[in-house]
């Protein structure tokens, strides 16, 4: 039993961004609990179907963690290149690691494998509590401390919570912090799928007038994983479709590309939100990942955005704590609230932008994003610029992710 425990910050969430939080703030020897209401396990057999692409600033996080060790790298697929085109134009555009002299541009990763590593290094940590399947009951703030109440009667105190769990974040509604959100009027069909032809480490995505479809490599020559991003109605007709119905529809869709697709894995959709809370903190609370953002995966960037948010935490909270600060004083928390909400900011303006740019038939519209790349295509130090960002590097990384 924990009855009334007291600790400096407590994690509400297991997952991705809720792990490499407490990792890194426990390497700063402060004192963790990890409440997660599920339970994390190996992953082992056929493939998870909600996999990431992690950019090369996240393995840099995964690795200053020592946490990309315990990965099971016969899971973890480095890609090279990148392919993109539009299939009704003349656009397209081809990046490859060689070109900047490096190995890969990211690997695609499934999220439970992910977690799972993360797991298994905060295991090796005194200063964090991990309680698995488990949830919340109550929550309360005061001027010094959060109180907290799990299901199984238990309660812990904290100077500050992080709420990193998830979308539907229940610490996020039990503050009442409002969001902002639309609806990006698509549903995400996720499947995994056998290629006539080898991927070759090489990430495709094709525009098509009705969204876009990615295939990402997977650790198998001939296995992808995709991400098919429709209307709702015709994400039901693709559901309601038999076997052989689908593949020959994915086939066509994505020209061909890859030979032959067949369906290795069930169909699942999910509705596309983009959610952003309009606080990212308050007196002892700062909301991280999901539970904070949500955007379109047309370019895989959500978890990548999430493990930002983990990055920058662990640098502010570590700095206020070394010069004796209140970690959980709202005063010394808005830098970091305005410095997430920046990057996310960026990161669903950007999203936004490609999606419009890329949907429809517009004649103008078309033209422009061909020319557009094209032009990326064949300038060499645009192209380059495009890369790094593709990679996560940019200007004002957390120091963890440099």
């Amino acid at each position: 039993m924990l009855s009334s425990q007291a600790y400096d910050i407590a994690i509400v969430g297991g997952g991705m961004v809720g792990l490499a939080t407490a990792i890194g703030l426990a390497q700063a020897n402060l004192n963790i609990v990890v409440i997660d209401a599920g339970h994390t396990d190996a992953v082992v057999g056929e493939p998870r179907l909600r996999v990431s692409a992690i950019n090369k600033a996240s393995q840099r996080l995964l690795e200053n963690l020592s946490a990309w060790s315990y990965l099971d790298t016969s899971r973890a697929t480095p890609y090279q290149k990148m392919a993109v085109w539009d299939k009704d134009g003349f656009g397209k555009i081809a990046f490859d690691a060689n070109s900047i002299s490096e190995t890969s541009l990211g690997a695609i990763i499934e999220n439970d494998a992910i977690s799972f590593a993360l797991a298994k290094r905060v295991a090796e940590f005194d200063n964090i509590t991990h309680i698995e399947n488990q949830r919340l009951e109550r929550i309360a703030f005061g001027e010094r401390e959060a109180w907290l109440t799990l299901a199984n009667g238990d309660n812990v105190s904290a100077a500050l919570v992080i709420a990193a769990d998830g979308a539907n974040s229940w610490v996020r509604e039990q503050c009442k912090i409002p969001l902002t959100f639309w609806d990006y009027g698509h549903h995400a069909i996720v499947a995994t799928i056998r290629t006539e032809m080898p991927h070759l480490a090489t990430a495709r995505q094709v525009f098509l007038q009705d969204g876009p479809l990615a295939f990402l490599p997977l650790y198998e020559d001939n296995l992808c994983s995709i991400v098919w991003s429709v209307p709702p109605e015709r994400a039901n007709q693709l559901l309601a479709m038999d076997k052989v119905q689908f593949e020959r529809n994915l086939t066509a869709a994505f020209d061909g590309r890859l030979g032959i697709c067949q369906l290795e894995s069930e169909r699942q959709a999910f509705p596309l939100r983009m959610r952003y809370a309009r606080h990212f903190a308050r007196h002892r609370l700062v909301l991280a990942g999901d539970a904070a953002h949500t955007i379109h995966p047309l370019a895989g960037q959500g978890v990548n955005l999430g493990f930002l948010d983990a990055a920058s935490i662990i640098e502010v909270i570590s700095e206020l704590q070394q010069a004796g600060k209140d970690i959980g004083d709202y005063a010394q928390l808005r830098a970091l609230e305005r410095w997430r909400k920046a990057d996310a900011m960026e990161m669903i303006a950007a999203m936004e932008g490609f999606k419009r740019l890329f949907e429809g038939t517009n004649p103008l519209k078309k033209a422009i994003r061909d020319l557009g790349l094209n032009l990326v295509d064949n300038v060499a130090g645009l192209k380059t610029v495009f890369i790094q960002q593709a990679m996560g590097n940019k200007s004002a990384l957390p120091k963890l992710c440099r």
